[in-house]
């Protein structure tokens, strides 16, 4: 992390991806707390949108036969059926009309979605990229984004895992390589330092 918010270079090509941001998400006992976790998504979202940025919401969920479940044929299999629909459900205090909402099945939010789709038409080549958890869906979101040369800031206090350990990992090891490790007010004071920019 850099003290000049001005390194992270945040123009009209740059947008806000929040990875299950959602009720059964956030429901989960977290390396930060989640509420705190939405306190910035929240505040990353809105400040994005005063900046005529795109907000990308993106949330997992399932067919109600879980006919779509991943693969069970694994150690530590995920889910044996699919949840309820609320477990899928955004936060009414993060969402806003005219954010992107991607639906995905997977650990990652590019894998059999349109959201390639719907960053490339937007013209966007800049990634801030959070939410939970570090180690599963947006690590494999960052790796996927990072393959597909997009650039990439990781909010660190804005993304929490189930487990420390993994957090760390991730931070330390995996995101310097393919992105800068950034704060929620580093990002929001990136966009609002130039705003010829914009």
């Amino acid at each position: 992390m850099a003290d000049d918010p001005n390194h992270l270079a945040l123009g009209n090509d740059t947008a806000l991806v929040l990875i299950d941001l959602q009720t059964g998400i956030l429901g989960l006992p977290t390396t930060r707390p989640a509420p705190e976790i939405l306190k910035r998504g929240i505040a990353l979202a809105e400040a994005f949108r005063a900046h005529r940025l795109p907000v990308v919401l993106v949330k997992v969920a399932w067919s109600p036969d879980g006919g779509d479940l991943p693969t069970a044929n694994v150690d530590r299999p995920g889910p044996a059926a699919a949840p309820p629909a609320a477990f899928s459900e955004i936060p009414a205090e993060l969402a806003a009309l005219g954010d992107v909402v991607v639906t995905k099945r997977h650990w990652g939010a590019f894998t059999g979605t349109e959201l390639d789709l719907q960053l490339r038409r937007r013209g966007i080549h800049r990634i801030v990229l959070a939410g939970i958890s570090t180690s599963v869906g947006v690590e494999s979101t960052a790796r996927t984004a990072w393959e597909l040369s997009y650039d990439l800031i990781f909010p660190e206090d804005a993304t929490a895992d189930t487990d420390p350990d993994s957090h760390t990992h991730t931070f330390g090891k995996i995101f310097p390589r393919i992105g800068k490790v950034s704060t929620t007010d580093e990002v929001i004071a990136s966009l609002g330092a130039d705003d010829s920019h914009f």
